[in-house]
């Protein structure tokens, strides 16, 4: 059930993720404001087998969440490639046709080719743009009538209060999911190992170079033959990736040593985000299930929506972190770079 109606909302709008049309319709009736979708191509950066929209399952998603007053957006952000730019091209067409209400950009290419072909489209920067600075946004505002520009998850929360006070277009931040530490858009680690650039081919770590393997020194991850992690019996393994990793350094110790795998949860900053003029918080999580869609989305609602009511006695209930945490990558949640306690 939708605590409050997404029509009837005057807050930050609650932008949720949409792997497939279960989930679109988990997000959609738990009190989404806004869902973003991709196509099963390399247009959008989660390009996963199984994952992501047809036509039909587009329009039938738009049709369900536009009934019950919930916006739709398209990712098409990963970056035309010279051998076929004809497929992003394409792609935005597709978008208008089906009646997205915006679509998130990454490629100024891209953007110009809306701006000259679809003039009314609404345009947002996707965080794989990597603006982190107010006089990038504005570029944007200013080249292609940008409307909103969704940050990348390394700035602290002054800072973004800075950018907010010196652009003139809606500000959307990531609010939970997987905690990305790169320079979002410019990550090579996974091109390095595997020849696919997630930037390019919208797959961080692809699955055909995913391999399992159980050996006597436990169960072994490895991408394109790297090594990537070892888990002892019961210990819980995640999807591999360069950056979450553990490693030999040093001597014989081995850890993490460039990210943990854990979610962001901004869940107690939220008096802050909306007093500082945010417009979109956004949840991680195209690729899980709808289960977790469900489940993220009712949270987040209802912090909300007593957030709005009265911020100043707001805090996050030891209930609403306790199943956030359920689903949390490692079980255990983190404000990033939001909070920096030694500035």
């Amino acid at each position: 059930m939708t605590s409050t109606p997404a029509a009837a909302f005057a807050g930050p709008e609650l932008v949720c993720p949409a792997g497939s049309l279960p989930a679109l319709k988990a997000a959609v009736d738990n009190g989404a404001n806004c869902v973003y979708l991709g196509l099963r191509d390399a247009t959008n950066a989660r390009n996963f087998a199984g994952l992501n929209f047809d036509e039909g399952a587009i329009a039938n998603g738009i049709q369900y969440a536009h009934q019950r007053g919930c916006k739709v957006f398209m990712a098409l952000n990963t970056y035309p490639q010279p051998s076929n730019p004809g497929l992003w091209r394409a792609a935005m067409d597709k978008a208008v046709d089906l009646g997205v209400d915006a679509v998130i950009l990454a490629d100024p290419g891209l953007m110009q080719y809306a701006v000259a072909r679809h003039p009314g489209l609404r345009l947002h920067l996707s965080v794989q743009g990597s603006a982190t600075n107010y006089d990038a946004i504005n570029f944007y505002r200013e080249q292609f009538g940008v409307v909103r520009a969704i940050l990348p998850r390394v700035l602290s929360l002054v800072q973004v209060q800075q950018l907010i006070d010196k652009v003139s277009v809606e500000i959307e931040v990531f609010g939970f999911g997987s905690l990305c530490v790169m320079v979002e858009g410019r990550c090579a680690l996974s091109s390095y190992v595997t020849g696919d650039s997630p930037n390019t081919q919208g797959v961080c770590s692809p699955p055909r170079a995913v391999r399992w393997q159980q050996t006597s020194q436990g169960l072994e991850s490895r991408l394109n033959g790297v090594l990537i992690d070892r888990y002892a019996d019961g210990e819980k393994a995640g999807y591999p990736t360069l950056c979450k990793g553990r490693f030999n350094v040093g001597s014989d110790e081995s850890y993490y040593a460039v990210e943990e795998p854990t979610s962001l949860n901004t869940l107690e900053l939220l008096p802050q985000l909306l007093k500082i003029g945010v417009k979109g918080i956004k949840i991680e999580g195209r690729q899980r299930s709808p289960a977790y869609v469900a489940q993220v989305t009712r949270v987040w609602r209802e912090a909300i929506d007593h957030c709005c009511v009265n911020p100043h006695r707001y805090t996050a209930k030891r209930g609403w972190m306790a199943r956030l945490d359920q689903v949390a990558e490692g079980q255990q949640h983190t404000l990033g770079a939001y909070h920096r306690p030694w500035k």
